[in-house]
């Protein structure tokens, strides 16, 4: 497969699509209930952004969204921003999650760590532990709006903690505790949350890592606390956080799991910007429009369903979190990992496949691209249970696919997708009505009016574009917090083009409907009027043995010419850096992209900086060769490395 052409179709759905699919059933409850038949999927995905109303009015049915009132009117305006969605309603996210007991035997949640034993509960031990957990809440005062906060992993207990918290109507947040403190009390404190909960420290790998200080910093920080509750989970004799309540007794006495009715654009919880630069932004999003919008995408798209399984590794900081807890609503049940996920080598994660059998596995590109280079041979393994790998993150490259293909074979659906903590879902991904494209991303999401635009505001086919948003869609943000006018969120997705939504990518669709990005729109290289995507740069560098890791920039000159082009690389361990691997990636790239992608410079650093969810700096880098400190363009303590910026400092100072 290395080497065909880019858009060869790698995997073709069947002629029909059957009643074992949610999509299939979805489509006879169109046919039977309102007389609706759709040719393919793009005669499906017309429909749904031609009539948005009579769409989400048909996700609401199909699924059954609870509500205690119904709604009004499903959206009252197409302006954007300012567009209302199912007016009138009150529900309760959490309500969807917990399953009734007829549920209560099967597993919802499997929680794997490098700090304890192997742990799952079922349906009917969440509903349990949600019920304590909630009442616990309520003993210490916590009402509907109330903000409370986990500096806590990717275990079973956020996951309590979290449904109890939403149950009542409270509002939720976390930073994962390898977060430092700046980075948490910069999130935390402008929430003025009332709880805490926390850990006294983890396990990543070998290493025990101790957070008492951090969390005793964060508390003396933010006066708002009124109580932290310690979730042990270190173990062993240090695991202690003085003056907090132990989980045990917050969940010491069992009330009544009831749900509080909210609006449907209650806020449901607060997600974090990267923060890289300066204070992050606080997006929050509603109860409704996050219930509706995973059913349709964890139903209709991922197809997940009673039965199946879904295994993603995430920290608490990426909204990848938040979608992995979204499972349960369609009584799939997730795996929930925590410590380092190449522990104690980089095949880790397929041996977790092999033993906790997922149906649906997710992965970066980054960690496939990393197999592929090492040679990986997934046979190795028994991945029988996999029926969908998702890919998100970043662009994979075309070579990724192929390797995909070749170790899991042609049963598998690989879904590729790019979306957002904006919306808290995918735009682009794969669907089980639509082909697999070699280096593309299948399609739109349904309910989805994505466009690439040009500099004039134009949609473009064949084209790198920004990619906008013309038309609402329930899980857009109800608000940034504190931003009472609603500037900021108008800044931040409004101001380019006015009633459009700018997501920040640089994109192109193909006729048929599929697409390629090629990286954040702000970090777009313009060279001499011709516009790279800085994605394009990544698996022609780090494909190359010599080359690790990687990261591109690109200075623009003032006067209309070319620019400086800099290329930053890692080189492999043991491999020199020398004029000699400078001559052969310049060639590598000419031969792969065109001359002009051959870089001005070609410059080695020990580690490219890398926030905690993989995303690469090439912004901040940028502002530091243009002047900017270290300081003013990155909280360190949002880094993978926080030491990793300190390379490019000493490099600008260099030059000047």
């Amino acid at each position: 497969m290395e080497g065909h052409p880019q858009g060869e179709i790698l995997w073709m759905p069947p002629e029909t699509v059957d009643e074992r699919t949610v999509v299939g059933r979805y489509l006879r409850f169109m046919r039977e209930r309102h007389g609706l038949e759709f040719s393919d999927y793009w005669d499906l995905h017309r429909w749904s952004i031609g009539d948005l109303e009579g769409f989400w009015a048909s996700i609401w049915e199909f699924f059954a969204i609870k509500a205690s009132t119904p709604y009004e009117q499903v959206l009252t305006t197409h302006k954007m921003p300012g567009a209302k969605w199912f007016t009138g309603s009150h529900l309760n996210y959490a309500e969807h999650m917990l399953g009734t007991e007829e549920d209560s035997q099967t597993i919802a949640v499997i929680g794997n760590s490098q700090s304890r034993a192997l742990l799952e509960l079922t349906f009917g031990d969440l509903r349990e532990q949600v019920a304590a957990a909630r009442t616990g809440l309520l003993a210490l005062g916590v009402q509907a709006g109330d903000r409370v906060v986990g500096y806590i992993p990717n275990i079973p207990e956020t996951l309590v903690a979290f449904l109890a918290t939403t149950s009542i109507g409270a509002i939720w947040a976390t930073c994962p505790p390898e977060f430092g403190p700046r980075s948490t009390i910069d999130r935390f404190a402008m929430l003025d949350p009332k709880v805490l909960f926390a850990v006294s420290g983890y396990r990543y790998g070998e290493k025990d890592i101790d957070r008492r200080a951090e969390v005793a910093e964060l508390r003396a920080a933010v006066p708002s606390l009124e109580h932290v509750v310690h979730v042990p989970y270190r173990g062993g004799e240090n695991d202690a956080l003085p003056d907090t309540v132990p989980w045990e007794r917050l969940l010491a006495e069992r009330g009544p799991l009831e749900f509080a009715q909210v609006p449907f654009d209650h806020p449901l919880w607060v997600l974090f910007s990267s923060g890289t630069t300066g204070l992050p932004k606080a997006i929050v999003h509603g109860h409704g429009g996050i219930t509706v919008e995973t059913h349709k995408n964890h139903g209709i798209s991922w197809d997940l369903q009673p039965g199946g399984r879904l295994m993603w590794f995430t920290t608490t900081a990426w909204m990848m979190w938040n979608a992995l807890a979204g499972a349960l609503m369609c009584r799939a049940s997730i795996v929930m990992l925590d410590g380092n996920p190449q522990f104690p080598d980089i095949a880790e994660q397929w041996r977790l496949a092999e033993q906790l059998r997922p149906t649906m596995m997710g992965a970066s590109p980054a960690f496939i691209m990393a197999c592929r280079k090492a040679g990986m041979n997934l046979r190795d393994f028994d991945l029988s249970s996999l029926r969908q790998l998702a890919v998100a993150g970043s662009p994979l490259p075309p070579e990724g696919f192929d390797w995909i293909y070749q170790q899991l074979g042609s049963e598998v659906y690989l879904s590729c997708g790019s979306g957002g903590t904006d919306l808290c879902t995918g735009i682009v991904q794969g669907n089980l009505m639509l082909p697999v494209y070699r280096g593309e991303m299948s399609g739109a999401e349904l309910g989805v009016d994505v466009a690439a635009f040009n500099p004039r505001g134009e949609p473009v086919i064949d084209e790198l574009g920004e990619l906008v948003i013309r038309q609402p869609m329930p899980s857009m943000p109800v608000k940034f917090w504190n931003d009472p006018d609603g500037s900021r969120l108008r800044a931040a997705y409004f101001e380019e083009f006015p009633g459009v939504w700018r997501h920040g990518d640089w994109i192109s669709f193909s006729a048929r409907g599929s697409s390629i990005i090629t990286g954040r729109s702000d970090a777009t290289l313009n060279r001499g009027g011709v516009r790279l995507g800085t994605g394009e740069f990544y698996p022609v560098v780090e494909d190359m043995p010599e080359v690790q890791d990687s990261l591109v920039v690109h200075l623009e000159d003032n006067g209309g010419g070319p620019g400086e082009l800099i290329l930053f690389v890692v080189p492999a361990e043991g491999v020199a850096f020398d004029d000699d691997l400078r001559k052969r990636i310049g060639l590598q790239l000419r031969a792969a992209l065109s001359p002009r992608h051959v870089p001005d410079t070609i410059a080695a650093v020990p580690a490219i900086p890398r926030t905690l969810t993989s995303k690469k700096l090439e912004l901040p880098v940028k502002r530091i060769l243009l002047g900017a400190t270290a300081a003013e363009v990155a909280s360190r303590d949002a880094l993978a490395d926080p030491g990793a910026l300190d390379a490019f400092v000493d490099f600008a100072a260099a030059r000047t």
